[in-house]
């Protein structure tokens, strides 16, 4: 029992030595005792300690649904994932198509006040973390709903579509053939994903008996179902326009994500001085495509 204690209380010692280093890189103080944890600088600013890292990809899945739900691998370099398809592939006894999950290196900035840094009374580790973390979630969910154009495919790489007979509407019928493009066997933790103009429009909607087809529910993880299933919004998704996909929908965990927990960050000083403030680049290296064709499906609005 005495040697857990002695390591809980050596991995406190390191976690704390470790969080002080990185708030004294943030500051610009530079100190050499016993028992300091240096930061490895590389091209990209300072290496995060694990410990850091690790709170920032914690904070990263608790406000990232669209990350939290996918099928995640948190690995560096270039990994091969077999892909499924039935269209293509049937359920038999035979070689797996693979696609490559590559790293792309992607920086999302942070604006820190002086003030805040200059007042040693401050926790300056915890709101980095919280404030990278916000910026890096942002920047992934827009990824992971509209992809890059030879970077990350995202939700784009989606086959199974619906198109809508209007470029400007949806109606009740096509949200039902949307759902039942997913099969029966990937229903189970499908949700909804749209922006919210998209929601308020579905909100008008009614069934045969005059009944509203999306209702308010406050046992919904978002507050609202459509047809039995929780409906997320997103500002990252587009609204109802021709040619654009105004929903997704399906079982989340067919995107596949791969995020390194090797983040790095660098400390801009001159850049926001104007504006009282340093600039912290989160530096992180991703990948994302879909894995199983047949968990999600599209809603793609008639091009004008």
């Amino acid at each position: 029992l005495n040697v857990v204690d002695d390591k809980k209380k050596e991995e406190l010692r390191a976690e704390e030595a470790e969080e002080r280093a990185f708030a004294n890189y943030i500051r610009g103080i530079v100190e050499s005792r016993a028992g300091d944890v240096n930061l490895t600088v590389g091209d990209n600013g300072a290496v995060i300690p694990s410990s850091i890292a690790n709170k920032i990809i914690k904070k990263v899945y608790d406000i990232c649904p669209i990350y939290q739900l996918a099928t995640r691998y948190n690995v560096g370099g270039t990994l091969n994932i077999p892909y499924y398809d039935e269209k293509t592939q049937s359920i038999t006894m035979a070689y797996a198509t693979e696609f490559e999950l590559k790293g792309f290196l992607a920086g999302v900035l942070s604006k820190v006040s002086k003030s805040l840094i200059n007042n040693s009374q401050f926790d300056i580790v915890n709101f980095v973390i919280g404030a990278m973390a916000d910026s890096i979630s942002k920047w992934i969910e827009k990824e992971l709903l509209n992809g890059t154009a030879d970077k990350i495919d995202g939700l784009k790489g989606v086959t199974q579509s619906v198109t809508t007979a209007s470029a400007t509407a949806v109606t009740a019928d096509e949200l039902i053939d949307l759902q039942e493009a997913v099969p029966d066997a990937y229903q189970g933790p499908a949700i909804w994903i749209m922006n919210k103009a998209t929601r308020t429009a579905i909100r008008k909607l009614k069934d045969d008996d005059g009944n509203y087809i999306l209702n308010k529910d406050a046992t919904a993880k978002w507050g609202y179902t459509l047809f039995g299933k929780d409906v997320y919004t997103s500002d990252n998704m587009p609204a109802m326009a021709a040619g654009k996909t105004a929903i997704y929908y399906g079982d989340m965990s067919g995107l596949a994500v791969k995020l390194s927990e090797d983040i790095s960050i660098e400390v801009l000083k001159e850049k926001f001085a104007t504006q009282h403030a340093i600039g912290v680049v989160g530096w992180i290296e991703i990948d994302s495509k879909v894995e199983n064709a047949q968990k999600i499906a599209k809603l793609a609005m008639k091009a004008a």
